[in-house]
């Protein structure tokens, strides 16, 4: 090696230590940016690392969070978000610009948050080692700062001035502003209050510090300080401290410390070891407030922890579980915090009046449970009889509540419920009789305790006890002896082979999935392999919204129904962001059916064929989102999965938009014979591959064909087959104007006044240019889902298409 050579590489060498403590020395320079899901560039992180700013990836989406977190731990949790806590989508940018500061935009460059107002040019950012990020102007003059603007957690050194508030999120996963506040008030009280969403009215307080000292309005708390050393007080006007926490905490530099207001209104202070420490590798509560959220919310308005008729148990850990009584079930049952609807509502229509006691409507009995800000009568001295009849009278009274010789009347909506021993009582709550739905379909919560006709149960178990110890053994173990052994029995039965073991679906009966759909009554949508029912089920300790698939055109001799679990078994196999997740099935007798989980925002039809034009912006990333799931079946997945019926109707939008291609996997489950290589037509007319009519060889390109004619519908927002109700005979077949228009060069004919996508019109080309591939009549000229996903992506030159008419297929 020359001498020259080898001085430079020894100077480089020399110097690359203090590069790198430059590149992590906290300070981000004016023009800085990030983008989101671009892997080749990083995160801002401070000197010592322990934090990072940039995009956070939110869990199974294509959405991040602009925040700061944790760098170093393994759950990284974040600790301030921007934005109110709205996520943003891949290619959306954060920078740092002198006017702004801090400035978030979407992926077209439109302003989506920025850190104004601000009065003085920005010089740097700066990300210091406590978790601050600060905009610094000339002179080294701190113009903003997150700390001043906290979420819902402050960190050491962290001081909340008086005015100051923390909000909750909404949920664990959606960082929204929930409905939880903690306020430092004039008054110089800390407060924990909930709040309305839509008006921001602050409801009572349900925790106080005290610190208002009302005697001297001049000694009043004015701070509340987070210290260093992990000690959190609040700072009186007279230099008094007032210490909310345990004044005695580990050491600082062994252990990151924070406090949260988390999602169900608990304050909470956390500590984490900075390096693994023996079993403890997540955040531990210090301390919190209050003690039981559930008993301590007092407000006479607002909902309190949980919705409106639904009821609060503390578990072990001290966070909430809410639950609906029996009669009732989630509003939304995908918010297990939320209201809880009746089956029935108590009326006063003269016929409930003319009924005598007992007639119409009968009690259930939950112990120790009570709605406390619902009353609107109370009776004493009343006995246990009086109190239920006079609810039973009562057209009003939705329950009852007895504690001593006192009854209270409440009707609907009921809040603040709780289940709790402090309450020590009975409430009886009313239900119309042949109303009242089995116990079973809200097992979110057992929380009967005794209704009226149990009392036979009660003698018949009576008579039971009255036997002798030894007869009552022998009867008792000869009954669990032989039930094992029956329900042993019919598992081995049921799965043959297809157990826990092999899969983690569920398998369901005929009668749960029946009452799961309330007898198969509300109906989603039919298809090709069935109709599809929505439905709810128990899955772990929630109940869980689902679509209930019944196939219909499935053979039922005893030889294929090893086949049908394999197919099944191939499904539930499957893991990826853009498919729909099979949860369950059934195979019980004549009966096979699938169990999804529910989409909540319907098909891709009904949200790209109504009057008003979906973003383009949306379109774009849901096909992306198509393309990538279908790349995963084909090439990706354990097992490689043909779709052959991809068209709107089979793609489902989740809670976020995001594109989940349905019913893959289910082309073999048809009454076919499967020992065909050659088969029979698959596949709806429009999006239907010409080599099924050719009988020639099935391969992955038929997906590929139908994804192209898919992505011109999306990209037009018009079916590809009826085009003469929307533009005349020339647009009759979608893919026949679409390929005249490009031969032609007019293609902002097909997104008219579509003024975003027009914008956009390198990626409003290059999309179209990829569908015309994708729908050449000659299988071999079309690109693989790969190259297809590539190509949208904007990784791979679209090469010019040929017209799908100028190559023949080759026979």
């Amino acid at each position: 090696m020359s001498y020259p050579l080898l001085r430079t590489l020894l100077c480089f060498l020399l110097l690359l230590p203090f590069s790198t403590v430059a590149q992590t020395n906290g300070t981000v320079e004016v023009g800085a940016s990030i983008t989101a899901g671009d892997n080749s560039t990083t995160p801002w992180l401070s000197a010592s690392q322990d934090f990072a700013f940039g995009f956070k990836q939110l869990q199974d989406n294509n959405l991040f969070l602009l925040s700061i977190w944790y760098y170093k731990i393994p759950d990284q949790t974040i600790v301030w978000y921007a934005n109110k806590g709205v996520p943003v989508s891949a290619g959306s940018k954060v920078g740092i610009t002198a006017g702004k500061g801090l400035l978030l935009s979407d992926p077209q460059g439109s302003e989506l948050w920025s850190s104004t107002p601000i009065r003085n040019l920005v010089a740097h950012g700066f990300l210091s080692d406590t978790g601050n990020f600060e905009l610094v102007g000339g002179g080294s003059v701190n113009i903003r700062e997150t700390f001043k603007d906290p979420t819902d957690t402050l960190l050491p050194t962290q001081i909340m001035e008086s005015g100051g508030v923390l909000f909750s999120r909404q949920s664990e996963k959606n960082f929204s502003r929930g409905r939880f506040q903690l306020r430092l008030l004039e008054d110089g009280n800390l407060v924990l209050n909930t709040r309305d969403l839509g008006t921001d009215f602050a409801y009572d307080a349900y925790y106080k510090s005290n610190t208002d000292d009302g005697v001297n309005d001049t000694n009043r708390g004015y701070q509340v300080i987070f210290n260093k050393t992990g000690n959190i007080f609040v700072l009186k006007r007279s230099n008094q401290r007032v210490v909310l926490g345990p004044t005695t905490v580990l050491p600082s530099g062994d252990y990151y410390y924070r406090a949260t207001l988390n999602f169900y209104g608990v304050f909470t202070q956390y500590y984490h070891p900075k390096t693994e420490n023996g079993n403890q590798k997540t955040w531990t509560a210090l301390w919190f407030e209050p003690d039981n959220i559930c008993v301590d919310i007092r407000a006479s308005e607002g909902r309190g922890v949980c919705g409106f008729n639904s009821i609060c148990t503390i578990d072990n850990y001290k966070r909430p579980n809410c639950s609906c009584p029996e009669g009732f079930s989630l509003l939304d049952p995908n918010d297990k915090y939320g209201d809880c609807k009746p089956s029935f509502t108590p009326s006063c229509e003269e016929d409930d009046h003319k009924s005598s006691n007992g007639d119409l409507y009968d009690l259930s009995v939950l112990i120790d449970t009570d709605w406390p800000t619902s009353d609107y009568e109370q009776l004493n001295p009343f006995s246990e009889e009086m109190c239920r009849n006079s609810c039973l009278e009562d057209c009003f009274c939705a329950v009852a509540i007895l504690r001593g010789d006192r009854c209270w009347k409440k009707k609907l909506p009921l809040s603040n419920g709780r289940k709790d021993s402090v309450v020590n009582g009975k409430a009886f709550m009313k239900f119309r009789k042949g109303d009242l739905p089995p116990s079973t379909t809200d097992p979110r919560s057992p929380l009967r305790d005794i209704k009226k006709n149990d009392r036979t149960l009660i003698v018949v178990g009576s008579v039971f006890l009255g036997s002798s110890l030894f007869v009552n053994l022998a009867i008792l173990g000869a009954f669990c002896l032989g039930f094992s052994f029956i329900y042993q029995k019919k598992i081995s039965n049921n799965h043959d082979g297809f157990g826990a073991a092999e899969t983690n679906l569920r398998c369901f009966s005929y009668e749960e999935l029946a009452e799961a759909t309330d007898g198969f009554k509300e109906e989603l949508g039919r298809g090709a392999f069935g109709i599809v029912y929505e439905g709810a089920v128990q899955m772990g300790n929630s109940r869980t919204s689902v679509a209930v698939k019944k196939l219909d055109r499935v053979v039922q001799e005893k030889e294929r129904e090893k086949e049908f679990k394999t197919e099944v078994h191939v499904i539930g196999q499957t893991h990826h962001k853009n498919l729909v997740r099979l949860v369950g099935f059934c195979e019980q007798g004549e009966h096979r059916m699938l169990v999804y989980e529910f989409m909540s925002n319907g098909t891709l039809a009904s949200f790209l064929f109504r009057e008003a034009k979906p973003s383009w912006n949306q379109r774009s990333e849901i096909a992306l989102g198509i393309a990538r799931g279908l790349l995963y079946l084909h090439e990706e997945c354990s097992t490689q999965i043909f779709h052959c019926d991809i068209k709107p109707q089979n793609i489902l939008l989740d809670d976020y938009y995001n594109a989940r291609i349905s019913d893959f996997g289910l082309a073999k489950l048809l009454m076919i014979n499967q020992s065909q290589t050659n088969t029979g037509i698959r596949g709806t007319k429009g999006y239907v591959a010409p080599e099924w009519f050719r009988n020639k060889p099935v391969t992955a390109k038929v997906d590929v064909y139908s994804f192209g004619v898919l992505l011109l519908e999306i990209i037009t927002c018009r079916k590809n087959v009826g085009g003469l109700e929307m533009g005349g005979e020339e647009r009759a077949i979608l893919t026949d104007w679409v390929c005249d228009c490009f031969l032609t060069d007019r293609l902002h004919a097909l997104v008219e006044d579509d003024s975003e996508a027009l914008n956009d019109w390198s990626k409003l080309q290059r999309f179209l240019m990829v569908g015309i591939w994708c729908i050449q009549e000659d299988p071999s000229q079309r690109p693989t889902m790969r190259k297809v996903t590539q190509m949208l992506e904007g990784v791979v030159e679209v090469p010019v298409p040929p017209s799908p008419s100028q190559i023949s297929f080759v026979s």
